[in-house]
């Protein structure tokens, strides 16, 4: 008879390996391989296999009503989530420590459980006492939410099984659950597994809609294997810089609505605002006279944004020249410097190249890459760009340009904030069907861009500074 085997499951990754090993080879990890029992295979004689019963099956032709919505009120929320909370969905909300997950989330309930809604806060890491302050100073303490301080995962499913079901349930964090039937630290691939398969089973049975907020490792994704992420209907990142007020909730997985979508938050001494117009408030403290400077036009979900890419070149007194990236792809950039040097004779290999997404955003498309070489060009010979120009378009790497989808948007969006140039592909004509209200510039290849940059004379009253401070 098969007798159930062991198997060792890494801890930070969720690999797994025949057996232990100081270093996980996924990961890197050190001493985080343990040991776990795994069940006996089917037909091995341990438990005999029980006849299944037989399904329905359906075409896919059918009518499905639409899931209803749990609007919370805050306008930037319920645009992530698609429209609002989805009843007996789970959700998992990731971000860095202090970065304001458990604000949002308490701001959120608040508003749910003004408008009647059973809406309970567990909190596996504060008091109740902690987060009574927290609630205080963000001036929630008159909303009912139902608190408790709480992580053994058996009483938590018992406490919620009384009475009527929540509408919602949050628990901060799922990392600090655990289960008395497995014999594993809290935190560890097991009690995670366990924890998050009885929450989503929770939510599906009961109707309640499931909050859980992860820690993040310093790569940026969510502690513990990936499997959490599969498991759930959602997943939100909550990203920012504390050195910026700006807050970015970005979906990266959605079943019932559009992923990539972002809400953007300001941090205030009450809680997190809602920001209304990301586009004016990322472009509010622009130098529209110092070179190196250009305002990309970029698509963030279903949303057109704003924002200004900074570059900053100057010549190297290493061996080696530094590049540094902040907001971008580090390795899109090595392309972008690349294209320019074999294709427009622009030689940054002997310079420092900087560059910077103003206000903490991460982009991630690219449509970004003419408006990252404009800016380079327009750094490295001190010209600065039209201060009413976006830029927008992907580089090849044969030096042409290629156009982009929801090029009207992006024009839009720049023409209700006051530009007048738009620099795009040539194959974006048609789509942005020359819109009347902005000039269209086309550059049919990167030289073409360079030129066009190179063209412009040093704005007067940059070098009359330049002279005064001499």
């Amino acid at each position: 008879m098969a007798k159930p085997s062991s198997t060792f499951v890494c801890q930070a990754c969720g690999a797994v390996t025949p057996r232990w090993v100081g270093r996980c080879d996924n990961c890197g990890g050190w001493n985080t391989i343990v040991e776990e029992g795994t069940a006996a295979p089917l037909g091995s004689g341990v438990r005999p296999r029980a006849r299944g019963r037989s399904i329905e099956l359906v075409g896919l032709k059918g009518t499905t009503p639409t899931p209803p919505r749990l609007l919370s009120g805050i306008a930037e929320l319920d645009r992530v989530t698609g429209g609002g909370l989805v009843p007996g969905s789970a959700v998992l909300i990731g971000g860095d420590p202090g970065i304001g997950k458990s604000t949002l989330i308490l701001q959120a309930l608040a508003r749910h459980a003004l408008k009647g809604e059973r809406v309970v806060y567990v909190s596996g890491e504060e008091a109740v006492a902690q987060v009574r302050l927290r609630a205080e100073r963000l001036g929630l303490s008159d909303a009912p939410v139902l608190l408790a301080a709480e992580t053994n995962l058996n009483d938590i499913l018992a406490t919620l099984s009384e009475g009527p079901p929540p509408a919602i349930v949050a628990i901060d964090s799922v990392q600090t659950i655990w289960s008395p039937e497995i014999e594993s630290a809290p935190g560890s691939v097991s009690q995670l597994r366990a924890g998050a398969e009885a929450l989503v089973r929770f939510a599906k049975t009961k109707g309640t809609t499931i909050l859980m907020i992860g820690h993040v490792t310093k790569d940026g994704q969510i502690a513990g294997p990936r499997l959490i992420e599969h498991m759930v209907d959602a997943v939100l990142y909550f990203e920012g810089d504390r050195g910026h007020r700006f807050r970015i909730l970005r979906a990266v997985k959605n079943r019932f609505g559009p992923t990539d979508e972002i809400g953007v938050f300001e941090m205030a001494d009450s809680g997190l605002a809602e920001v209304e117009n990301p586009s004016g408030l990322f472009l509010g403290d622009r130098d529209t006279a110092t070179p190196g400077a250009a305002v990309f036009a970029g698509i963030e979900g279903t949303r057109p944004l704003l924002v200004e890419v900074q570059t900053l070149v100057s010549p190297s007194t290493l061996g080696t020249a530094r590049r540094a990236v902040v907001g971008w792809d580090g390795s899109r950039l090595a392309m972008t410097l690349a294209v320019l040097d074999t294709h427009c004779g622009v030689s940054l290999g002997g310079y420092d190249v900087y560059l910077n997404v103003a206000g903490g955003l991460r982009v991630r498309e690219p449509a970004a890459d003419i408006a990252v070489a404009a800016a380079l060009v327009s750094s490295f010979t001190g010209c600065p760009l039209p201060p009413e120009c976006v830029l927008f378009g992907e580089i090849s790497l044969s030096g042409s340009l290629r156009s982009v989808a929801q090029g009207e948007a992006r024009l839009k969006e720049a023409a209700k904030l006051g530009f007048k140039t738009a620099v795009v592909p040539p194959g974006a004509i048609s789509e942005v069907k020359k819109n009347s209200s902005m000039s269209i510039h086309t550059p049919k290849s990167l030289i073409e861009l360079v030129r066009w940059v190179q063209s412009f004379e040093r704005n007067k009253l940059v070098r009359a500074t330049v002279a005064a401070t001499s």
